[in-house]
C-alpha cells in the first residue's frame, strides 16, 4: 500500500476503466499542460500492485518553492481509498518542496434538478475528511470563483438514441427546443468542423464574445495547442449560413403560406366570415408579415456579405470515454435570431450517441436559480440536471513560510 509516481501508460490504462473522469484527467490534457510550461507527474495510490486512485498533478516554480495543482480529479476504482490518496499527496507535496497545493476534486457535493431543487444528499463527509487531513476548504460558492465553475449542468445520455433525442428534452422544453431546431434548419444553417489552419475563425468568434462579456480571451496558439493535443477528441465546430440560399428558402416558404391564405379565402366566399376563418387568416397574415421582415433583413445581409459563407457561432467540444464536454463557445449578436447555438448542441449530443458516451457536460452555471442566469436558461432547454462539485481545497506544507512569502510580495509591490 503506497502513494507512487506511475507511468503515463499506467495512468492511461486506469482512465479506461473508471466510471467517471473529466477530460482534464486525460493524457492529452497532460501534454497540453506541458506545452504551457508546467511539470507533469502521474501519481497514484496502489495496493498489491493495482492502481486504485490516480491523478495528473502539475506544478511550476513560485517564490520559495513550487506551486502544485490537482484539478478535476483524482480518478478512482475504489472510492474508499481516496483518504489514503489525499494523505499521500500531502507527503509527496512536502517532499517536492511545494509551497502551495491546490486541489479541485471532481467528486459531487450535491445534485439538483434542472430548476435547482435538491435531488441528492449533501456530501459533507468528503469535505470533513479532507479538512481533518489538514486541507483548508474555500467553502461552497456560487458564480465562477477564479473563473471556474463549481456548478455543472449535465445530461444523462444513456439509453437515448438519435431518434429519441428530441423527446429526451422533456415536456417542458421539448416544444420550444424542437421549434428552435426546426427554424434553424429551415434557414439553411450548416454545421461543420474546422481544420487546424482555420482556427483563426474560431478565435475571431471567441474574441468578439469576450469583448462583449468582459472576460479575457485565449490566444490563437492556445486553441492550436488544444487541437494538436486532443486530435479527433476535440472538435472546433461552427454554424454557417449563405444568405442567398437563405433568401431563396424564405421566398419559397412565404409562397407556401401565401398559397394557403389564397386557398382559405377561396374556400370561404362571401362577406360574413366564421371565427375559425378569422383566426386562421390572422395567423397566416402574421406569418407572411414575419417572412416579409426576414426577406428584407436577408437582402440587407446579402448587400453586406454577398455570396460568402458567413459564420454565426462556434463551439469547442471535447470527447472522452466517460463524458463529452462543452468547453468554449461564442457567437455574433448580429445573428442571434438564427438560433445556431441550438444546432451545435444537437450536433454534439448526436455525436456523443454515435461515440457511445454516457454523459454530456454543458459545464458551468452560476448555481443561482432565480432566473437571472441566461446561460442556465439556454442549457435548461435540453433537460439535464445540475451537479455541484466540492469546490477548492488548499494545503500548505509550511504555512509560516507561505505567509512570509505573501508578506514579502506585498511589501515589494508597495
Amino acid at each position: 500500500m503506497s502513494f507512487e509516481i506511475i507511468t503515463q501508460d499506467e495512468f492511461n490504462n486506469h482512465t479506461k476503466i473508471v466510471d467517471s473522469a473529466s477530460f482534464i484527467q486525460k493524457v492529452p490534457m497532460a501534454n497540453l499542460l506541458e506545452k504551457r510550461g508546467f511539470t507533469i507527474k502521474y501519481v497514484a495510490w496502489k495496493e498489491n500492485g493495482e492502481t486504485l486512485v490516480s491523478s495528473i498533478v502539475f506544478s511550476k516554480p513560485m517564490a520559495g518553492g513550487l506551486y502544485m495543482e490537482l484539478k478535476s480529479g483524482p480518478i478512482y476504482t475504489d472510492e474508499s481509498k481516496l483518504k489514503d490518496f489525499y494523505n499521500g499527496l500531502k507527503d509527496y507535496a512536502k517532499q517536492q518542496g511545494v509551497i502551495e497545493l491546490i486541489v479541485k476534486p471532481y467528486n459531487t457535493y450535491q445534485e439538483f434538478n434542472s430548476d435547482g431543487e435538491p435531488i441528492g444528499e449533501e456530501n459533507k463527509h468528503f469535505v470533513r475528511e479532507l479538512v481533518e487531513l489538514g486541507y483548508t476548504h474555500d467553502g461552497l460558492t456560487t458564480g465562477y470563483p477564479d473563473g471556474e465553475p463549481d456548478w455543472h449542468y449535465v445530461k444523462d445520455m444513456k439509453g437515448i438514441t438519435e431518434e429519441t433525442l428530441v423527446n429526451s428534452f422533456g415536456k417542458k422544453a421539448k416544444q420550444k427546443t424542437e421549434e428552435l431546431l426546426k427554424k434553424a434548419k429551415s434557414f439553411g444553417i450548416k454545421v461543420r468542423k474546422l481544420e487546424r489552419d482555420e482556427l483563426q475563425i474560431f478565435k475571431d468568434i471567441t474574441a468578439s464574445t469576450s469583448n462583449r462579456r468582459d472576460y479575457s480571451d485565449k490566444p490563437l496558439e492556445y486553441y492550436e495547442d488544444f487541437y494538436d493535443s486532443f486530435g479527433e477528441d476535440a472538435e472546433f465546430m461552427i454554424a454557417t449560413i449563405n444568405f442567398e440560399e437563405y433568401l431563396l428558402n424564405l421566398q419559397s416558404n412565404k409562397k407556401i403560406i401565401v398559397d394557403k391564405l389564397e386557398k382559405l379565402i377561396e374556400e370561404n366566399p362571401g362577406e360574413k366570415k366564421s371565427a375559425k376563418f378569422n383566426r386562421l387568416s390572422k395567423e397566416l397574415n402574421r406569418e407572411i408579415e414575419t417572412y416579409d421582415n426576414r426577406i428584407e433583413e436577408a437582402e440587407g445581409f446579402i448587400s453586406k456579405y454577398g455570396k460568402e459563407e458567413v459564420v454565426l457561432s462556434g463551439s469547442l467540444f471535447i470527447y472522452s470515454g466517460q463524458e463529452s464536454t462543452y468547453l468554449f463557445s461564442g457567437s455574433y449578436t448580429e445573428f442571434n435570431k438564427f438560433y445556431s447555438p441550438t444546432l451545435l448542441q444537437e450536433y454534439v449530443m448526436l455525436e456523443s450517441i454515435k461515440r457511445g458516451i454516457p454523459l454530456y457536460n454543458f459545464l458551468g452555471v452560476q448555481g443561482i436559480f432565480d432566473g437571472t442566469d441566461g446561460v442556465l436558461r439556454f442549457k435548461q432547454n435540453f433537460n439535464g440536471y445540475v451537479v455541484r462539485k466540492m469546490g477548492t481545497f488548499r494545503y500548505y506544507p509550511n504555512p509560516l513560510k507561505f505567509k512570509l512569502i505573501k508578506l514579502v510580495k506585498k511589501i515589494l509591490r508597495r
